[in-house]
């Protein structure tokens, strides 16, 4: 998609170059006005040819020449790649989707349950529950302020308050499922999720690398902490995109997922309006 918009603004300079400089030829050379000889030049351009209007000097007739050949292509150009970004923006539309579903099942079957995890472990949780506050009112505008907010956020796990043995079980049970996502191939171009896959899949291998979970050195807690922290924030990450898609796209499983809220520790999939 970015070659091809490289490529298309690259043929309309070229389009608009040879217009303006072909429309000024030929109301200079065949004293046409400025319509006119905006027809001219885009008749011969695409190699129409009407002959409604025609050269009448040599110096017309190698104008004309020169917009055939630089114009001719151009033209085509323009039209091409429009037409190749308009059939894949529809295509990259519909691997989208297909992505956002299978982040659905990701979250429903193992995401929200890390989110739990690593956000009750998170140092600063009372401070992070109040910037993750998403409820269903959210509109997609606050959804992205949060997004932005994010990104200058540090995601730290409180390593003491880490059961390392039961998210070991967690992940050793969920392995094979992480395999299949690994092997999707709607999953190919969405780099953020291969990336959260590669590091829940290191952290549940180093994790599984260890006899005992139990007494671990300061230096290894450290080492692990570092590992947790990546997966926590890559994990947060692809969820607030999630939503993102599912607030602009589907309000209602978007609802779903902002009453599953994560950060909110009362937070519960049933509507409740008493």
């Amino acid at each position: 998609m970015v070659e091809i918009k490289r490529r298309l603004r690259i043929f309309i300079v070229f389009f608009i170059c040879v217009t303006l400089f072909g429309t000024l030829g030929f109301m200079f050379l065949e004293n046409q006005s400025f319509l006119n000889a905006l027809y001219y030049n885009i008749v011969t351009m695409s190699t129409v040819g009407y002959g409604d209007i025609h050269p009448t000097h040599p110096a017309t007739r190698l104008l004309a020449i020169f917009i055939i050949v630089l114009g001719g292509g151009t033209f085509i150009g323009v039209i091409a790649n429009a037409s190749e970004m308009m059939l894949l923006k529809r295509e990259v539309e519909q691997r989208l989707k297909k992505q956002n579903i299978v982040l659905g099942i990701f979250f429903s079957e193992m995401g929200y349950r890390l989110l739990q995890f690593f956000s009750s472990c998170d140092i600063d949780r009372e401070e992070l529950a109040d910037m993750m506050a998403i409820d269903v009112g959210w509109s997609e505008k606050e959804l992205l302020a949060m997004a932005k907010t994010f990104k200058r956020t540090g995601l730290k796990v409180d390593m003491p308050k880490v059961d390392l043995t039961d998210l070991n079980q967690f992940l050793n049970k969920r392995h094979t499922f992480m395999l299949r996502l690994l092997e999707n191939p709607v999953l190919v171009e969405h780099e953020g999720f291969t990336e959260l896959l590669l590091a829940l899949a290191h952290m549940g291998e180093e994790l599984s690398s260890r006899a005992s979970l139990t007494a671990l050195p300061g230096s290894d807690l450290k080492h692990l902490a570092g590992d947790l922290n990546r997966g926590y924030h890559l994990l947060v990450k692809e969820w607030l995109s999630h939503l993102i898609h599912l607030k602009k796209n589907y309000p209602y499983l978007y609802s779903l997922a902002a009453r599953k809220n994560p950060f909110n520790p009362k937070a519960s999939a049933v509507v409740d309006n008493s």
